[in-house]
């Protein structure tokens, strides 16, 4: 991918995106861990926590950009993209967590739930990279201190405007399409027949945006 081309600038802006819609969680976390902490502690524990976060999730993306030129990974990657896209529409998540009163157990929680569950992330992140190392990293910079910062901010408008959910939702389902018409096995069949391809990724997106409506409404319905 060309340095400050077109393709390289929507690729960094699908992840922000995904970094972005994913990263509620990882703020809920942050927040829980951090508030019984003495007041004096509480920004050192974000910061410091923040820092030890980003730093895993860095290498594990990094880990995952290079294991996706494995033949065959892209695809398993897309296909689970396709979930992780689908369950961020439909579920409801719960946040439990053991909260810990002292600076450096809370330093330690924030570390080891922001890896468990910034899988996701990480994931849809190493997908729009395509490749490229310095997308992942760049991609970290511009969107955690908007998380952690802003955190507040960005939790206020998703609950205020849901279609921000669907639209991230949609970015991390065409990055599942990209990544299964780019696996090698058959990707000079796509190249070759761009129609077939198109229509394969419309059919991605648009399944996993309907059906994720779809069963968000019955949930909603049934409570």
């Amino acid at each position: 991918m060309e340095l400050f081309s077109a393709q390289f600038f929507s690729a960094l802006l699908s992840i922000i995106i995904i970094d972005l819609v994913l990263a509620g969680d990882n703020a809920i976390v942050i927040g829980l861990a951090a508030r019984n902490c003495p007041k004096k502690d509480q920004k050192q524990v974000i910061v410091w926590g923040t820092i030890g976060a980003i730093a895993i999730r860095a290498l594990a993306t990094l880990a995952v950009v290079w294991l996706l030129k494995v033949p065959g990974l892209l695809l398993v990657g897309g296909l689970l993209l396709i979930w992780i896209a689908y369950k961020l529409l439909v579920e409801e998540k719960e946040h439990q967590l053991r909260v810990a009163d002292n600076r450096w157990a809370a330093i330690r929680t924030i570390i080891i739930a922001d890896a468990v569950m910034g899988l996701d992330n990480v994931l849809a992140v190493a997908g729009s990279a395509h490749g490229s190392f310095l997308l992942v990293v760049l991609g970290l910079l511009i969107s955690v201190p908007i998380m952690v910062w802003g955190s507040t901010l960005v939790l206020k408008w998703i609950e205020r405007f849901p279609v921000i959910i669907f639209i991230g939702s949609g970015v991390i389902a065409f990055t599942a399409a990209k990544m299964i018409v780019e696996e090698p096995f058959w990707a000079g069949f796509f190249a070759a027949n761009p129609g077939i391809k198109y229509l394969l990724m419309l059919v991605v997106i648009g399944g996993v945006l309907i059906s994720g409506r779809m069963a968000k409404r019955k949930v909603v319905a049934l409570e």
